[in-house]
């Protein structure tokens, strides 16, 4: 096959500061090929936050934000810090249906305007029914812990909760009796239990797609049904994976049958697994990953969570994370798409960002997003750099961290301020300072990073050293390294399909004035690069400005990039 190869080398001095909205931008999203694909066939990857945790609060009822102008701010501020192009959008059941089969249409309104902030940015959005612990009214008032998710009425008749002697707020789900019991009584359906679920979601994706216009609905993804699922107590003879088969993808195939009801027949169902199946501690974990569900197909997403629960516990592992630390863990959410004919999405990661373990947090970050980045770790990624790029939302973007006014359990002798205001959690990227400007609780090195958005063909092989914490992309091409010397770069290498559609790249402030050497014509427009090509392989490298040797460079990458 004949590769024409045309050298861009570009010195390039944007004057523009703001985000650039690039002509394609704005279509609609299918899965396709094991992959999310635009209405011009780019592969796509979608980066962002959740937003966010405020949601499992009652101080500003179940919303996001305090209101549509806190939600704009917060989606301005997150493209302009981090470049995100999309955002799990949570909301909750106990403020959809606060009386059994009343459906509070002023909520959904308030829900839809704050999802308009992040779609009017051309940010992408897709839905998370949320819930942790089954409900925030199974826990009495002077409770160690909350929950959020199911409304009172759904949460009454259970017995006093208590989780006993737990070191942390997730142990609840299998020693709490309150929770593990009405956890158990919604997937057996209940009283209609789940029935009211379903129904009532079914009524918010409606309401929510009457409600925007058609370019706002566009640029809706697709619907998380149920936050992070889990059985409660397993039936005589019940194992975890057959919970996953016998109650779990059912339930997944009613959520899916409202959806379409509801006008949503196009967008894919984010599907996760039971919540333990990829936990990293032992003795929580449990098999899982759909594994004895036979497909999922196009019409569904695989979606996993991860968090280090090594790393959280502070004791489990003593010492950072390194160079490729969570490669496996992230092969094995690819593997488990693959095998279950679709895509995957991380749409929960994170690390805590204060607290006695938050000197972990530049490390682990770091690892996580360079699992979703690619197969191989960085000393290995030049000799095994094959691998799809994942998309993921890191937990979460909260403005208000540190602000909070929430009365935990509706007890005003315990008012929450601290953190997320959630169960002792520290996870929020952003704050606002005392001027009120929003400012990152993390470097911003680690969340602010080249990516590829969309990909005029198919994905061979991506990587994105940041110089966060530690490098551990090691360049084995002498002429390349020395070009790069100590600058963040990005290697992107793809089979085009010489489409009209750009591939694009997202520039992070470090690098809005890059170095492009690449196969294909090459231009920076404020926070992204364009790559336009004929068909066949192409390769892009993304540096700083050097006065290394740019044709030796060059001629490596060529010889490199054709020959595996």
């Amino acid at each position: 096959m004949r590769r024409a190869v045309l050298l861009a080398v570009l010195f390039l001095f944007s004057l523009v500061i703001t985000s650039a909205r690039a002509e394609f931008d704005g279509s609609e999203l299918r899965v396709s090929g094991g992959v999310f694909r635009d209405e011009h066939g780019r592969e796509v990857v979608l980066r962002g936050f959740n937003v966010s945790g405020t949601a499992k609060l009652a101080e500003n009822r179940g919303l996001p934000f305090a209101n549509v102008a806190d939600a704009r701010r917060s989606a301005q501020t997150m493209k302009q810090l981090t470049g995100a192009n999309a955002v799990r959008f949570l909301l909750t059941w106990a403020w959809i249906e606060p009386q059994r089969g009343q459906i509070d249409h002023t909520y959904l309104d308030r829900v839809t305007a704050q999802l308009r902030a992040f779609t009017g940015e051309g940010i992408r959005v897709y839905l998370d029914f949320h819930q942790d612990l089954y409900s925030r009214y199974l826990f009495n008032k002077d409770s160690w812990y909350t929950g959020d998710g199911a409304p009172a009425w759904a949460a009454s008749g259970y017995p006093k909760e208590s989780c006993g002697i737990c070191v942390h707020w997730g142990q609840n789900m299998k020693n709490n009796n309150a929770v593990t019991a009405a956890t158990y009584d919604f997937w057996h359906n209940r009283n209609g239990v789940q029935d009211s679920f379903v129904n009532a979601a079914g009524a918010a994706l409606a309401h929510v797609k009457n409600a925007l216009p058609v370019t706002d609905f566009k640029l809706v993804v697709g619907v998380d049904p149920l936050n992070e699922p889990y059985a409660g107590k397993y039936d005589a003879g019940q194992t975890s994976q057959t919970w996953e088969r016998d109650l779990l993808m059912p339930f997944y195939q009613r959520f899916r049958a409202e959806m379409d009801e509801a006008g949503w027949a196009h967008k894919p169902a984010f599907v996760e697994p039971l919540v333990f199946w990829n936990q990293n501690v032992d003795f929580f974990a449990e098999p899982g990953g759909l594994t004895l569900v036979p497909s999922l197909g196009e019409r569904f997403v695989f979606n996993a969570h991860f968090y280090d629960g090594k790393a959280q516990s502070g004791i489990l592992m003593p010492g950072k994370a390194g160079d490729g630390q969570y490669t496996q863990a992230f092969g094995t959410i690819r593997d488990r798409a693959r095998a279950l004919g679709t895509t995957a999405i991380v749409s929960e990661f994170g690390h805590p960002v204060a607290g006695f373990t938050s000197d972990k947090t530049p490390s682990v970050l770091k690892a996580i997003y360079q699992g979703l980045d690619s197969t191989a770790p960085g000393a290995r990624w030049w000799s095994a750099p094959r691998g799809s790029v994942l998309s993921g939302s890191q937990w979460h973007w909260d403005t208000n961290y540190g602000r909070h006014r929430e009365l935990m359990n509706d007890n005003p002798a315990k008012v929450k301020t601290d953190g997320d205001a959630m169960n002792d959690e520290h996870f929020s990227a952003v704050k606002l300072d005392d001027a009120g400007n929003a400012v990152l609780n993390v470097d911003r090195a680690l969340v602010d990073r080249v990516y590829p958005q969309a990909v005029a063909g198919t994905t061979l092989a991506f990587t994105y050293e940041d110089r966060a914490y530690q490098t551990w992309q090691q360049i084995p091409l002498p002429n390349v390294r020395a070009l790069v010397g100590s600058a963040p770069f990005a290697v992107l290498v793809w089979d085009s399909d010489g489409g009209s559609a750009p591939t694009e790249l997202h520039l992070p402030g470090s690098l809005r004035s890059p170095l492009v050497v690449s196969s294909a014509a090459s231009t920076a427009q404020g926070d992204k690069l364009l790559l336009r090509s004929g068909a066949g392989r192409q390769f892009a490298l993304v540096t700083a400005p050097s006065g290394g040797d740019v044709a030796a460079a060059e001629a490596e990458i060529r010889q490199w990039y054709v020959s595996w």
